[in-house]
Order: structure tokens, then C-alpha cells, then sequence
């Protein structure tokens, strides 16, 4: 694994975007001028991101195949500012806001420094996570299903963080498993069990739903269950982080 990345001097925090109605029309004017080109800057260096990324988990996914049974010492640099900006672009830009009250928009308007703060945060230990928003769904049969919506941080590191992890988990998976795996849903198990029940013969199906499985999930032994393969004592600190953070019932 290469060395850890270098840390950044930027601590500037996500700022709102000014009201556009003060601006004059001039300005108006000029932005709309310059916007193809930094349209193409944007998607040059989001291609860039993408090539980084893409060799760095490619490396990870090269020592999984070749070394099944070690565990990894070495993940928290991968973590990384590049990974970070493919993580905030991962994000819906209409998804919900947590706790913090930061939406997409307010984020990007400051991108770079927003991304070079919170890589420098999560780099030295200083990145604290929030607890999650507890709202409830209406559900068909009339009961409402809880959700957790993540502060906006907190979604973009965990993306960057599961990244890293799936890397690692997905070499590892049986190809008939289907759940909260990338680029497999649920119409995709459907299909392979309607072949699977068509071309052999089958006696039954076990259909189980655990109640409210990840409120109730013991989350000492999840690290445990991380433990067997990561070794990296910083992911796994930072993986509690998320599990202490808690919730917060939304009560508007």
C-alpha cells in the first residue's frame, strides 16, 4: 500500500452561496460567458479523479486476490481528496439534509475548499460525526418506516470509506448474493431466482426478514466481523464514530 497522503492547510468550512440577486447584470453576464469552460474543467478533472481512484482501489483489489487470508494494515490514506469529490458527487442533489441543515447546493458552491478542509479533517483526526435524523416514511399497510438521513459530511466520508471496503468484500462475495452490493438491486436477485427456479428443480424457498435489523445489530460484533480482514486501526475508528453518533428523532 503507498504511504499516507499529505495533509492539507486549507480550514475553510462549507458558506452558504451569496443571494444572485445582488449581483449585477454584468456579472450575470460574464458567468454565463465562462460556463462551458468551466464545464469542461470540471468534467477533465472529475475524469482525472475517477483515473486515481480507479488505480487506487485497483491495487487494493489486486492484494485481496493475491493474498486472501491478510488482513490490511494500511487503507486510511485511500481516503482520499479525490475520492472524497467522487463521494460528493455520489450524493443525490435533492437527497434531504441531516442534522447540520447543509444541502448540496450550499457544498458546492465552495467545492474545492470544502473538500480540502474535510480531507484534512478526516486525515488528523479531527473529522466528528453527527448524529443522524430520525424521519419516518408512510408505508402502504398505514405503519411508517423509520430513516436515517447522515449530515452531508458524514455521507461523503462514508461513501469514500465504503468504497475503500467494498474493494476488499466484493472479491470475497458469492455471485448469488445480491444485497447493498454496487451495481446489483433487487430486480437483478428477482431475475436470477425466477432462472434459478425455472432450470432446477426446487423444493422450497426461505423468505426471512429480520425486524428492524440494523437498529438492533450488535455493533461490537460488527467490528469483530471487520476485524477478521481490516487491521487498520483508523478506518475502524472511524467506522465507531458512526456507531456512537447516534439519532436524533426529527420532531418538525
Amino acid at each position: 500500500m503507498m504511504n499516507e497522503r499529505g495533509k492539507s492547510d486549507s480550514a475553510v468550512r462549507a458558506m452558504k452561496p451569496a443571494n444572485k440577486a445582488e449581483r449585477s447584470a454584468a456579472e450575470l453576464v460574464e458567468q454565463r460567458a465562462g460556463t462551458k469552460g468551466n464545464a469542461d474543467q470540471q468534467s477533465t478533472r472529475r475524469a482525472q479523479d475517477r483515473e486515481s481512484v480507479s488505480q487506487a482501489l485497483g491495487r487494493i483489489r489486486q492484494a485481496t486476490k493475491q493474498r486472501k487470508k491478510e488482513k490490511f494494515t494500511t487503507l486510511f490514506h485511500h481516503i482520499s481528496v479525490e475520492l472524497l469529490r467522487l463521494a460528493f458527487f455520489a450524493i443525490k442533489k435533492d437527497a434531504a439534509p441531516g442534522v447540520d441543515g447543509l444541502t448540496w447546493q450550499d457544498y458546492e458552491a465552495d467545492l474545492d475548499r470544502n473538500i480540502e478542509d474535510l480531507h484534512d479533517r478526516v486525515q488528523r483526526g479531527a473529522y466528528r460525526a453527527l448524529p443522524s435524523r430520525r424521519q419516518y416514511i408512510p408505508k402502504p399497510d398505514g405503519r411508517q418506516r423509520p430513516i436515517a438521513i447522515a449530515a452531508l459530511e458524514d455521507k461523503i466520508v462514508q461513501r469514500a470509506t465504503a468504497a475503500v471496503l467494498s474493494t476488499i468484500y466484493e472479491e470475497e462475495l458469492f455471485g448469488f448474493s445480491y444485497g447493498f452490493r454496487p451495481n446489483r438491486s433487487r430486480h437483478d436477485a428477482l431475475d436470477a431466482l425466477v432462472v434459478g427456479i425455472t432450470s432446477t428443480r426446487v423444493n422450497w424457498i426461505l423468505e426471512v426478514d429480520v425486524q428492524s435489523f440494523f437498529d438492533e445489530v450488535s455493533q461490537s460484533w460488527l467490528i469483530k466481523f471487520l476485524e477478521h480482514r481490516i487491521a487498520d486501526p483508523r478506518i475502524l475508528h472511524l467506522i465507531q464514530k458512526w456507531l456512537k453518533a447516534g439519532i436524533l428523532e426529527d420532531e418538525s
